[in-house]
């Protein structure tokens, strides 16, 4: 693995230790985008990868970020409900000007302003996680427990129910 990291990837592993946190930031040459790229580079389950989805609340424009296990979908229903408003899909450009990243490197902390999170319940059945660390090419393992630390957020039941 390279000693180098990207200006992203580092200024997450300063924020990660600036809040004394000792998780190790690592960058990859193969892109962890997505959840299933991103379990295959660490050699993982799928369901171990945090997918940071970010949405806009419709009437606020506030940012709420969802860190999912990577098979599951939002269940957007219940996502409105719990955010107290309608939303939607976060495009690109507010994902960037509300949380500092670009999507799919969009880590679980270290969000240009106060970001409203929830933690996909199912991310609980694995002891270890890992998570987007500032670029697409960029994670960092962690734990479940550590999860809840690093965000203060709320785990809830937002996975959508399979439909047979």
């Amino acid at each position: 693995m390279p000693d180098e990291l990207s200006a992203s990837a580092q200024r997450f592993q300063e924020l990660l230790k600036q809040r004394g946190f000792a998780h190790q930031v690592i960058e990859l040459p193969a892109s962890t985008r997505t959840a299933k790229e991103a379990a295959d580079a660490v050699g993982c389950h799928l369901g171990q990868i945090v997918k940071s989805l970010v949405f806009k609340t419709l009437h606020s424009e506030r940012p709420v970020l969802v860190l999912a296990s990577g098979p599951n979908r939002v269940d957007e229903r219940l996502l409105s409900d719990l955010a107290g408003e309608p939303i939607e899909k976060a495009d690109a450009d507010f994902v960037r000007q509300h949380t500092g990243f670009v999507v799919g490197g969009v880590p679980p902390l270290g969000h240009k302003e106060s970001v409203t999170t929830f933690i996909d319940e199912t991310l609980f059945h694995y002891a270890t996680l890992w998570a987007a660390a500032g670029t697409p090419h960029a994670i960092f393992e962690l734990s479940p427990g550590d999860l809840q630390t690093m965000t203060d957020g709320r785990i809830v039941a937002i996975k959508e129910a399979a439909s047979h």
